[in-house]
């Protein structure tokens, strides 16, 4: 596998999550909630993508010039654990080289907020992720927003299926928009550069 990046080549941007709005608000769909920041600051809207099951926005990043990036943002609509194939499809449509994809997700073993920006790896237990790697391999690249640990005896499944907390919800704004900063860092000047600005 090439996991080097191409300059040349499209980006794509997957956001992770679940559709539906019973879940917009949970834990597990912050992906979703970076995905629809990055397209509005395109200046973009969702559509469905022809026969995959995935909702994409096509736009650019960055400024005029040769570090100006063609991107394209897509939330899958197949369920989390079920990623992988539209995922997949999209990357063979649009011909987006490995190196040039990028998943935005929930990250249990990081805390609240803290951003970890990685390229390859481990799943760790992530539904989302383990659907991308069985398809396409694991070296992509990963944003990876930190969500702690359940509290108590609560089980992980129903920890990330439920909504941010109130005391959460008042810096989730904030962020959220870290987040894309860090996708778009990603993206124009590359993987070092997002990660000695990002990682904390």
């Amino acid at each position: 596998m090439d996991v080097t990046t191409d300059p040349s080549a499209p980006w794509l941007v997957a956001g992770l999550g679940n559709p539906g709005p019973e879940y917009a608000m949970n834990r597990h769909n912050v992906g979703f909630m970076v995905a629809d920041l990055l397209a509005e600051r395109i200046g973009g809207k969702f559509k469905r993508a022809g026969k995959a099951q995935a909702q994409v926005v096509e736009g650019r990043i960055g400024p005029p010039g040769p570090l100006n990036r063609r991107v394209i943002l897509v939330k899958p609509m197949s369920f989390m654990n079920l990623s992988g194939g539209p995922l997949n499809a999209l990357r063979d449509f649009y011909k987006v080289p490995l190196g040039n994809i990028v998943a935005v997700h929930d990250e249990l073993d990081i805390d609240y907020g803290t951003l970890r920006l990685k390229l390859g790896g481990g799943d760790n237990g992530h539904n989302g992720l383990k659907s991308m790697t069985k398809v396409m391999g694991s070296d992509y690249h990963r944003v990876r927003f930190g969500i702690g640990r359940p509290p108590g005896r609560m089980q992980v499944a129903d920890f990330v299926l439920k909504d941010f907390g109130s005391a959460e919800r008042k810096e989730l704004d904030y962020f959220v928009d870290r987040a894309a900063d860090a996708v778009e860092c990603l993206v124009i000047e590359g993987l070092e550069r997002a990660q000695s600005t990002y990682n904390s």
